[in-house]
């Protein structure tokens, strides 16, 4: 994990890299409140979601219609070091269009200083922690003012307290996910990309960095069907345009999911979008313990939803993860992960260059979704 610290401020994220190292063992203690700053701008970008050009799981070509484009002009959100906004966090790759993941433990006081770089006016609303009006990040009408609509250019500082209901209750693991996003046009913000995660830890079980001390590594994964249609969109060529992404990546594009045999890894699932976003991540080869009440290998999300497992990773090799609705699968919601041990992957996948996932074939001619 990378740290950075300015005056009481805390800045965390995870360097980059194909197997990054476990976390840091666990420190003596209780994790006392403080405040921790976050620099975070929403900035334009040209997003790839299958920037391999393939499908590196069946050894293919981007089935069509989804491969046919991949590259949108999205808007995402950027850590920064400090208030000058010149110099960015790294963030892991398997992260994607996600904006950084925003730290805190019981009883702290977030202070996201927010920088809008875009040409449209924007905001970031959190989920689960307790704010003032001015700095809940939604426009209306008539407006707040405050934090709720940024002009372009402009510059906010919101003020949130991770209170005790935002961090988990007696028997569930020791960390929670929430989400925030930008709440001016809630609707087309989300589907530009502005969106995040916080994780609020348990004192008793956190790093002074914000981490859980009770697990090895951290995965995040943003189960949403991005819309890329316009008004202007003909309507046979709509499903092409609907993108069934973890994380902004379809089709096993998605980087970065390694780990070492043996660790327990922390898995937040979150979910955003319309009817259409029922969702139901299944991971191959390993179970989690849900919410620390029960073992599974699928949960459950819909729009919103907001979830944690964790995973004992003790069975090597290379695992699909996958939506298991059935014409999702199809359009690409699928990516692998890795677990590293002494024993080499087994098996070989098999190249397919039929359309989507080869057990649904017949739903290619089903129709279009909306």
């Amino acid at each position: 994990m990378l740290s950075l610290a300015a005056a009481v401020a805390v800045e965390c994220s995870e360097a980059p890299s194909e197997l990054a190292p476990p976390m840091e063992l666990p420190s003596a203690g209780r994790v006392l409140p403080q405040t921790r700053y976050y620099y975070i701008a929403a900035e334009d970008v040209n997003w790839n979601f299958a920037p391999l050009d393939s499908d590196p799981v069946f050894g293919r070509p981007l089935p069509e219609p989804w491969g046919v484009q991949t590259v949108y002009a999205k808007q995402h959100y950027v850590q920064y070091t400090d208030s000058t906004f010149t110099t960015t966090v790294p963030q892991p790759a398997w992260q994607g269009i996600l904006g950084p993941m925003i730290r805190a433990v019981v009883g702290d006081t977030i202070k996201v200083v927010f920088h809008n770089s875009t040409a449209v006016p924007l905001s970031i609303h959190p989920h689960g922690v307790r704010y003032d009006p001015a700095d809940e990040g939604a426009l209306y009408d008539p407006p707040r003012g405050g934090g709720d609509s940024v002009t372009p250019g402009g510059t906010y500082t919101y003020t949130w307290l991770a209170r005790p209901e935002s961090g988990p209750l007696p028997g569930e693991l020791s960390s929670k996910v929430w989400l925030y996003h930008s709440h001016v046009e809630a609707d087309q913000d989300i589907y530009r990309g502005l969106i995040g995660t916080i994780v609020v830890a348990d004192g008793r079980h956190a790093r002074e960095d914000g981490s859980p001390d009770d697990v090895d590594r951290e995965f995040t994964t943003l189960w949403f069907v991005f819309n890329e249609n316009t008004e202007d969109t003909p309507e046979d060529e709509q499903e092409a345009n609907l993108k069934h992404a973890i994380n902004g990546y379809l089709f096993g594009n998605l980087p970065g999911l390694t780990m070492n045999q043996g660790e327990r890894v922390r898995w937040y699932a979150v979910g955003l979008g319309t009817e259409v976003d029922m969702h139901t991540p299944h991971w191959h080869g390993a179970v989690l313990k849900f919410e620390g009440r029960t073992y599974t290998d699928v949960i459950e999300l819909q729009p919103a939803s907001m979830k944690v497992g964790d995973m004992v990773t003790d069975n090597p090799g290379t695992w699909l993860l996958h939506c298991h609705v059935a014409d999702h699968m199809m359009a690409g919601m699928y990516a692998t992960f890795t677990i590293v041990g002494p024993q080499a992957p087994t098996g070989q996948l098999v190249a397919d260059a039929g359309p989507g996932w080869s057990a649904f074939h017949d739903r290619v001619d089903a129709p279009p979704r909306r």
